[in-house]
């Protein structure tokens, strides 16, 4: 057997050695566990800035689904198409810093501050260009348009519209109607409806009020 013998300096050298490997190698907190880690990381910046945006009884949960949706709150999180914490494309982050050069001129898609905030303002740009019967039908659209367009969920208003059914409606009318390839209309029909319906759920205890529930 060989037994090694250290003096004090050197075992003093290997356990600050050590500490500091496990220190480098410890995830941070924004990072450690699952969604429902990283989720309560972020809580605070979403709660601030849905205020901020909205007021106090703004909708966090549904902001809150919806980054949940949009990456599992990664905020490295990549696509074929977009990037970060709420998956902003190149083009509609570009669009949205010279929309608001004051308040998101700074960051990017990947700085999850600049995300949430991104996301925030969004919503509510395009929730003020939208016409419908509910705030449950507005919220809907809302992000029917966030996934795929503005544009697109006007055309779908105007197919409804034109196939006798209410444009001011989601729910079994807006949601039914569209010239979209199937991929781009599941995809795109399912994003509020799990948003609002499941994920929004997981985040009541945020404070704030729920859509649709």
């Amino acid at each position: 057997m060989t037994i090694c013998k250290l003096t004090i300096r050197e075992s003093i050298g290997v356990l600050l050695t050590a500490s500091m490997a496990a220190f480098s190698c410890a995830p941070s907190s924004a990072h450690a566990g699952g969604w429902q880690a990283r989720s309560a990381f972020y809580r605070p910046t979403v709660i601030r800035e849905a205020r901020a945006e909205y007021g106090l009884n703004a909708p966090i949960p549904l902001f809150a689904g919806q980054i949940h949706q949009e990456s599992l709150w990664k905020k490295a999180a990549r696509s074929k198409y977009a990037n970060g914490l709420t998956q902003f494309t190149p083009s509609t982050e570009r669009w949205i810093k010279q929309k608001y050069p004051k308040s998101l001129g700074w960051g990017n898609s990947f700085n999850p501050k600049w995300a949430i905030r991104a996301l925030v303002k969004y919503d509510n740009w395009l929730y003020k260009r939208i016409d419908a019967l509910t705030d449950c039908d507005r919220f809907a659209m809302t992000l029917s348009a966030y996934n795929g367009g503005l544009g697109n969920l006007m055309k779908d208003k105007r197919l409804t519209l034109r196939l006798g059914k209410s444009p001011y409606r989601w729910w079994g009318n807006v949601e039914k109607y569209s010239r979209r390839a199937s991929w781009a209309f599941k995809e795109n029909r399912g994003y509020p409806r799990k948003i609002i319906y499941t994920h929004q759920r997981k985040y009541t205890d945020w404070g704030g009020r729920t859509v649709c529930l």
